[in-house]
């Protein structure tokens, strides 16, 4: 066994401790308080210090990544034991052996894969794995539940698809969080994932086991395509299988094409003529490879649209208000996202503000060729929701989500024009695009509900 595989097992090894917390009460933190101690004070040298070293921890001759590892889970342990608000054992099960087990299973993988794709569905699949056991073994110790509660005949009624729904929300988002920061920054990523999570059990998510079986298998192959067609990074991959896989469970399939139309047709026009597009200085950065900057910024405002309406049964707020916040916002990005990727391909591109002529790839600039194919991802758009999300008769709905879907593109233009540049960049511009989508659409909607 290498050094690799021996400090993820430890690693590994010390987030497991968090399925004794339950039998542990107030002193579950005690067992992680005291792998910090000797972590951080009892080896500062040595074969074992040697082997359980991080990237910095040698110059500062402390192990502060197993030991701030450690006191992550000791304070997430003692927040589990609060008389108020308490986080939820197994929300921090979860989170711990995702982070753990995650970094375990890329280091098994890396012994026989060199490739971020590969090294990364090791992690997932180790971490996803993990995080089922940890709530299993919480479920099993911690309470009164039994193995026939968690396969129960009535797939709607057992308590196994939503962990395995909750293993697979921790394992993207610990893979995405950890793409994102240094890898002695385990306790950011713990912290961050249980939180995740336990926003996620708060919504009681009703789970049925053909749903996360057909969910996950979807969302993945559709990630696996978008990185070997080249249209999304890894990191931008991981966000856009963690934004469908949401998607599908808590909103449905109506609201799940929405989404991949967007994420499909969006991706192959990045692509579209390419090269031509990039002699003249239109294409987009990194080969066309979407990362989680631009996933997020058009598809934030949907989320939060999305997980409104999951909570629609603790707030009194119409479904159909956040139908049209998502679908106005998926609509914009879709408008948006062709009228620049077709546009730039045309010759005569005119400022939205004054009509004047200006150099392909300006802020701001405009075709009508691109305005035509925006139009008509907007439409698109507009007819799936229009079927499949709950926004009222289709017709008047669906026109609902093609204006607000042109407003939306308008208002990128437009920001693009006036407000696009060092300080504000493309992606806040897209970010704020697609909330004035998203504004149009419920607005609308909401004087035509009455």
């Amino acid at each position: 066994m290498n050094r690799r595989v021996t400090r993820a097992s430890v690693f590994a090894a010390v987030a497991a401790l968090a399925v004794f917390a339950p039998a542990l009460g107030d002193a579950a933190a005690v067992p992680f308080l005291a792998v910090a101690g000797v972590v951080l004070l009892g080896i500062r040298e040595g074969n074992w210090f040697e082997t359980l070293a991080l990237p910095g921890d040698r110059e500062a001759e402390r192990l502060y990544g197993l030991g701030a590892f450690a006191l992550g889970l000791a304070g997430l342990a003692a927040f589990a034991t609060l008389p108020r608000v308490p986080l939820p054992f197994g929300a921090f099960a979860a989170a711990a052996l995702a982070v753990g087990g995650g970094r375990l299973g890329r280091a098994l993988f890396a012994r026989r894969f060199e490739g971020e794709f590969e090294l990364v569905g090791g992690y997932l699949l180790v971490a996803g794995t993990a995080a089922v056991a940890g709530q299993v073994a919480i479920g099993l110790v911690g309470s009164d539940l039994s193995l026939s509660d968690l396969v129960a005949v009535d797939p709607l009624a057992g308590t196994l698809p939503v962990f395995v729904f909750l293993a697979a929300v921790a394992a993207l988002t610990a893979g995405l969080v950890r793409s994102l920061v240094y890898a002695r920054d385990e306790h950011i990523t713990v912290v961050v994932v249980a939180l995740v999570v336990w926003g996620f059990m708060a919504l009681e998510p009703t789970v049925s086991a053909p749903g996360i079986v057909a969910g996950l298998a979807v969302t993945v192959a559709l990630g696996y395509i978008s990185y070997a067609l080249g249209t999304a990074s890894v990191p931008g991959m991981l966000t856009g299988v963690l934004l469908a896989l949401l998607t599908v469970v808590l909103g449905g399939v109506g609201w799940f094409l929405t989404l991949m139309a967007f994420y499909a047709v969006g991706g192959l026009a990045s692509k579209y003529r390419f090269d031509e597009k990039a002699d003249r200085g239109v294409a987009q950065e990194n080969q066309g490879a979407r990362g989680t900057g631009n996933v997020l910024a058009n598809s934030a405002v949907a989320l939060v649209a999305l997980l409104g309406y999951a909570a629609t049964g603790h707030v009194e707020v119409s479904p159909a208000l956040f139908g049209f916040a998502f679908a106005g916002a998926i609509a914009t990005a879709m408008a948006d996202t062709l009228s620049s990727e077709i546009g730039g391909l045309f010759d005569g591109p005119r400022l939205i503000t004054t009509l004047q002529p200006v150099e392909p790839g300006t802020d701001g600039a405009i075709t009508w060729q691109g305005e035509l194919a925006g139009g008509t991802g907007a439409a698109v758009v507009a007819a799936i929701a229009a079927v499949g999300i709950p926004i009222g008769d289709p017709l008047v709905g669906g026109a609902v989500v093609f204006l607000a879907g042109v407003v939306g593109m308008t208002v990128d233009s437009l920001l693009g024009a006036l407000i696009e540049g060092e300080r504000v960049g493309n992606q806040a511009v897209n970010f704020l695009a697609t909330l004035s989508g998203a504004v149009v659409a419920v607005a609308t909607g909401s004087l035509l509900l009455g």
